[in-house]
């Protein structure tokens, strides 16, 4: 009985049969996390409702949406479906962010919705192993959060 145990166990878990796709597997995931972590640790750091957790979770999501495909053998060209599927579903996360009150002028939530969106983008990126892209995308749209708004304030004045 325990070895049959054993054995279903073993069959359950031998999804990543190498050490070498275990290693690409955790470094696609974590990578995700940390990138959509700097930019959630922004928003958090400027008090938007979408901080750490949010973005973490998000750049997570999509990075395991694309990396099960593929370690499963799935076409290059079909993966379109999958980064369609996960675009739409991250506009109606974002949408969700958004809070339009009577005036067009007096919206809000559109950075945010725009953050998460971008969020997912690079969690995509990293789960394709375009970790060199992931990390420059984090460093410009951590550019347009945290400087951008920087320099505008001071042609304001």
């Amino acid at each position: 009985m325990w070895n049959t145990i054993l054995a279903t166990l073993h069959d359950e878990f031998s999804d990543a049969p190498d050490v070498a796709q275990l290693t690409r597997l955790l470094t696609r995931l974590l990578l995700a996390a940390l990138l959509g972590g700097v930019l959630g640790y922004e928003r958090e750091h400027k008090g938007k409702a979408a901080g750490i957790r949010t973005h973490m979770l998000v750049a997570l999501g999509a990075a395991l949406f694309v990396l099960v495909p593929e370690f499963d053998g799935m076409a290059v060209a079909d993966m379109s479906r999958v980064i369609q599927g996960i675009v739409t579903g991250i506009g109606f996360l974002g949408a969700g962010a958004i809070i339009k009150h009577r005036s067009e002028e007096d919206t809000q939530g559109l950075t945010t919705a725009a953050g998460i969106w971008m969020t997912a983008a690079i969690g995509v990126a990293c789960g394709l192993g375009r970790e060199s892209k992931a990390v420059l995308s984090t460093l410009l749209a951590l550019a347009v959060l945290a400087v951008l708004p920087r320099l505008v304030g001071r042609d304001r004045r």
